[in-house]
């Protein structure tokens, strides 16, 4: 395997669970990627979902990286539109001084949440037509090359936290093109722009201060089981939760309601956010991502698994080292 690892933990909170059972499963499955060779573990910022407990994701990650040494954490992404990128300096500048070399910090523009949410974080609803020009303050007080005369971020300044763009569409890619800045594709749940939007990165990349070359991750569902047929019984559960995840706010469906969901208009679409994903035994699973990665043009994957308890978690993330030959810490 010619190209790096990575997980996007979505820090669930499995059913009848809490908050607090989520961050011990987040530990130790970012304690097995250390083991398994995996090169980082992100976490996205969420906000009033009741399965994803990432929602303070600088303080997830503070938890995860004291109890952890050598892994690469970060945000896949913050939602910068919903924070001053100072206090996300700040934050992120703390991190990067407590577990120093190992702090990835991705950032999207999206609210990582509904409306009525985003009205209940403050959030301008304009607020993401300044992203690209927050990006370029957040950068600034991360260099110590503040764009705003006389305020620093402290801590923060002089950390040289990296930064990543993570988007779903063109506009994405052009920034992270133009900023010369590494580009995450969220090709695990928006499959559509994916070939276009990297081609359009690679073609427009400018070279800067943290990248010479552009530099892409992308977003790719996987599950790996003993058999095929266990595999596909885990992923079918993983869809059926992801119709109570997207659709349920305030219920919980069957299974056999949300199969009818599943065939539904609406349904489609929640089928189609996992257009990429590759299931089945760990040589299947394997096979699956090696096509992906030229399909995609990306030099490292970022695995999702939406397995509904832990245990089946780590197992498929253990099998997938292996078939992948990772090289264990």
């Amino acid at each position: 395997m010619t190209y790096p690892l990575s997980i996007l933990d979505f820090a669930s909170i499995e059913e009848g669970g809490t908050a607090a059972e989520s961050f011990q499963d987040s530990l130790a499955l970012a304690r097995d990627a250390e083991k398994l060779g995996y090169r980082r573990v992100w976490y996205a910022e969420h906000h009033n979902m009741p399965t994803i407990a990432s929602s303070a994701t600088s303080v997830l990650i503070s938890f995860i990286g004291a109890n952890t040494s050598t892994i690469r954490l970060g945000a896949g992404g913050i939602m910068l539109p919903n924070h001053a990128p100072l206090t996300i300096a700040e934050q992120f500048g703390t991190l990067e001084s407590l577990y120093p070399g190992r702090i990835d910090l991705g950032l999207g523009r999206a609210p990582g949440s509904d409306q009525k949410t985003m009205r209940a974080l403050r959030r301008d609803p304009m607020s993401a037509d300044s992203f690209p020009r927050d990006v370029q303050e957040l950068q600034g007080y991360l260099t110590g090359n503040s764009l705003i005369p006389g305020i620093d971020a402290i801590p923060g300044k002089g950390t040289n936290v990296p930064l990543y763009i993570l988007g779903s569409s063109l506009f994405g890619a052009r920034l992270a093109a133009a900023l010369g800045l590494p580009y995450s594709f969220a090709s695990h749940f928006a499959p559509q722009a994916l070939q276009d939007a990297v081609a359009l990165y690679r073609r427009e990349f400018q070279p800067s201060e943290q990248l010479a070359e552009p530099y892409v991750i992308a977003g790719v569902n996987a599950l790996a089981a003993p058999t095929t047929e266990e595999a596909e019984e885990i992923f079918k559960q993983s869809q059926r939760r992801r119709v109570t995840q997207l659709l349920g706010k305030d219920r919980t469906y069957t299974d056999e309601e949300a199969d009818l969901v599943l065939e539904s208009p609406a349904g489609q679409h929640i089928k189609m956010m996992g257009h990429y994903s590759g299931v089945g035994t760990p040589s299947e699973v394997r096979s699956y991502l090696d096509w992906f990665a030229e399909h995609a043009s990306a030099d490292e994957l970022i695995v999702a698994t939406h397995a509904q308890t832990l245990e089946q978690r780590l197992r498929s993330f253990t099998l997938l080292a292996e078939a992948a030959e990772l090289i264990p810490a």
